[in-house]
Order: C-alpha cells, then sequence, then structure tokens
C-alpha cells in the first residue's frame, strides 16, 4: 500500500491505516527528531507530537507538493527545531541545526587512533567533505532519504541533489579506503 493511500485511510478515520502509517513511519521520525534535539526522551516527545499532527491534517495533504515522506518529516523537523528553540535561549536558524555538529566536528588523525568509536573515521571522513555533499550524503545515509526527497528539501534541482550525493560518497569512501590503507 503507497504512502498517498495510507493517509488517504488515515484522513477517513481508518484504525488500520493509522497503525500501518505509525508502523511504517515511526523510526524514521524518532531518528529524525533525535538526530535534531540529541535527547531520546525529548526525540519520544517530537515523534508523537509529529505523528498526532500527521493525523490531525491528513485530509489537507496536497500530492502535489511532494510525496508524504517529505511532507512527514518536515513536520517532525520543524517541531524538533521547535523543541530545540525551547531548551535554548539563543536563537538558531533552522538549517545550521540540523548540521551544526558536522561542521564543528575537528577530529584529526590523533584523534582518530585515540578513539575508541568505530565511526571515528567515518565522521572524520565527512567532515572534510564540502558543505552540499555533505548534507545531501548525511540525509541520505542517516535519514533515510531519496535523491527526489533531498532535492524537495534542499530546494535544488534533481540532477544537482544526484550529483553531489554522487560525488559526495564517492569522495567519501575514497577518503576511507586511503586512510583505512
Amino acid at each position: 500500500m503507497s504512502d498517498e493511500a495510507l493517509l488517504a485511510g488515515v484522513a477517513l478515520g481508518d484504525d488500520d491505516a493509522v497503525l500501518k502509517f505509525v508502523r511504517r513511519y515511526q523510526r524514521r521520525l524518532f531518528g529524525l527528531a533525535l538526530g535534531i534535539v540529541g535527547d531520546a526522551g525529548c526525540a519520544e516527545d517530537v515523534a508523537q507530537e509529529a505523528f498526532l499532527r500527521i493525523l490531525r491534517h491528513a485530509s489537507v495533504y496536497d500530492v502535489r507538493r511532494g510525496p508524504v515522506s517529505s511532507w512527514a518529516l518536515t513536520i517532525t523537523r520543524n517541531l524538533a527545531i521547535d523543541a530545540l528553540r525551547l531548551r535554548r535561549s539563543v536563537p538558531t536558524a533552522p538549517g545550521d541545526v540540523v548540521f551544526a555538529n558536522l561542521t564543528s566536528r575537528g577530529t584529526g588523525p590523533a584523534d582518530i587512533i585515540e578513539s575508541a568509536d568505530p565511526a571515528a573515521p567515518v565522521w572524520s571522513a565527512l567532515a572534510r567533505l564540502p558543505l552540499d555533499q555533505r548534507r545531501c550524503v548525511v540525509l541520505a545515509a542517516i535519514y533515510g532519504h531519496t535523491a527526489v526527497e533531498i532535492s524537495i528539501m534542499e530546494s535544488i534541482p534533481l540532477g544537482t541533489a544526484k550529483s553531489r550525493l554522487r560525488l559526495g560518497m564517492a569522495r567519501l569512501r575514497d577518503t576511507l579506503v586511503r586512510e583505512s590503507s
């Protein structure tokens, strides 16, 4: 059953459609919220509020404006950013929140050797990518977005999203292969 069909069922009050929709999106919404707020309890609250809003507003979803997944993830993202703003005294720009930890990672080779984190080399290699490629790689690899969804979220042409993703993944692979040798 497609996302659009599930959401139409949700709009009609079909309990089975609601259950299937929640099961299909629970990990993605929680994962996105957790990635933004950094706290599991807060991420649960954000994901729950996102589901409530999605279920409440399912009837106003317009398929012409983009896929259901982008709509649902945008709602979650906005709620997570709002939750962060409530917890912080200094306002932050929405675009800065998701990728803030990627731009500030200053891990060098010595830090990687000392680190027991098996993902440290990946974070280090990711930090060396240009920001536009890094954003596409993170959206695809961590948040599970397709190139089409990335192009919509980033407001870039589909070809540009595919190119940034392909180049970013290639550079990431080359860096990791070179460092492991």
